[in-house]
């Protein structure tokens, strides 16, 4: 099994930036796809952007422009780095991860949630 730890959530105003770190770590075979999913109160976990093992990255038109995620494999980790920041990606913000275990069988881990306020 396996598990991810998230870091750098926090308060800041609009205009801001911010970067978010997940490290994935225990006993599986690879790992595919990483991504960053967030959840607003009252709506839907919503995906914000997504990287392959191989660096092609997809994004939610809401950040396209604005936010980068990128990839450490050597450390099975994911960066989001979040700029110019608005009050609308006020949300708490999940890690995500496509596993292999050693038998081959897909599994997907998820993030405990940090939390990033956009407030003035």
């Amino acid at each position: 099994q396996g598990q991810l730890v998230e870091s750098g959530g926090g308060l800041v105003q609009p205009g801001s930036s911010l970067r978010l770190s997940c490290a994935a770590s225990g006993s599986f075979r690879s790992i595919n796809a990483m991504a960053w999913y967030r959840q607003a109160p009252g709506k839907e976990r919503e995906l914000v952007a997504q990287v392959t093992n191989i660096g092609a990255a997809n994004y939610a038109d809401s950040v396209k422009g604005r936010f980068t995620i990128s990839r450490d494999i050597s450390k099975n980790t994911v960066f989001l780095q979040m700029n110019s920041l608005k009050s609308e990606d006020t949300a708490v913000y999940y890690c995500n991860a496509d596993v292999r275990r050693w038998s081959g069988v897909p599994y997907i881990l998820w993030g405990q949630g940090t939390q990033v306020t956009v407030s003035s």
